[in-house]
């Protein structure tokens, strides 16, 4: 039986600037338990503004939001930054990795902010996502001293360790080259099919959203193929 991880229902959004000026219109669709969904658009077609909606950074929109069967428009900021930690794993175009700290460390900073484990077990749980991804031999690395493509894999398993229900992605290759893009997208594609990881990521990568299991294709504020 499917289950539905994420349902946006007649999302609407408008800009005031000086007037008030209409971004996204009407925006429904669902995505269920495992799937792993591209939004492909134009550039200002409104695909990262929809999602810092989705991702409850953005509240200022009508329409409903629903993450893990739960309605968001009544959540407070408090519980939104919860939902956010513990529900939704991030990965941007930038890996915003602190640079000072190792590998192993950045990959634990969400669990230890969500204080859910000891630190003991957020260390072990860190090292078997760096396993998984192939990247266990950098864990003691500082993270200025890895490559683009290694830094965004790191990225990925700081995602994954507090177990989130679904992974948004923000043009997680816009900054990588053909070689490293590909492994990325590799690394999308096992979460998916071996770890049956929900997951929805903004590109402008026609290739990599043509590889993905389903396609949102936006123009204008609308959802013109889903």
């Amino acid at each position: 039986m499917s289950t539905t991880i994420l349902q946006a229902k007649d999302i609407n959004k408008s800009f005031k600037d000086p007037v008030l000026m209409p971004v996204l219109h009407n925006i429904s669709f669902t995505i269920e338990k495992g799937e792993f969904t591209s939004i492909i658009g134009k550039s200002g077609c409104g695909k990262s503004t929809l999602l810092y909606i989705l991702s409850t950074m953005d509240t200022d929109y009508t329409g409903e939001l629903c993450i893990d069967e739960e309605l968001m428009s009544s959540k407070s900021e408090k519980d939104l930054a919860h939902i956010r930690n513990e529900k939704i794993g991030f990965v941007f175009q930038f890996h915003y990795l602190l640079n000072e700290f190792t590998v192993l460390r950045n990959v634990m900073l969400p669990a230890l902010r969500l204080s859910k484990y000891s630190e003991a077990e957020i260390e072990m749980r860190a090292m078997k996502w760096l396993d998984n991804l192939g990247i266990k031999d950098l864990a003691h690395k500082k993270a200025n001293h890895l490559s683009g493509g290694q830094k965004q894999r790191v990225a990925i398993a700081r995602a994954l360790i507090n177990d989130p229900a679904i992974i948004m992605g923000d043009e997680p290759t816009g900054n990588l080259d053909k070689k490293n893009s590909e492994i990325v997208f590799e690394t999308f594609r096992q979460l998916s099919e071996e770890f049956k990881q929900t997951l929805l990521i903004v590109t402008h990568d026609n290739d990599f959203a043509a590889s993905t299991r389903r396609t949102i294709e936006m123009e204008d504020g609308r959802i013109i193929r889903h």
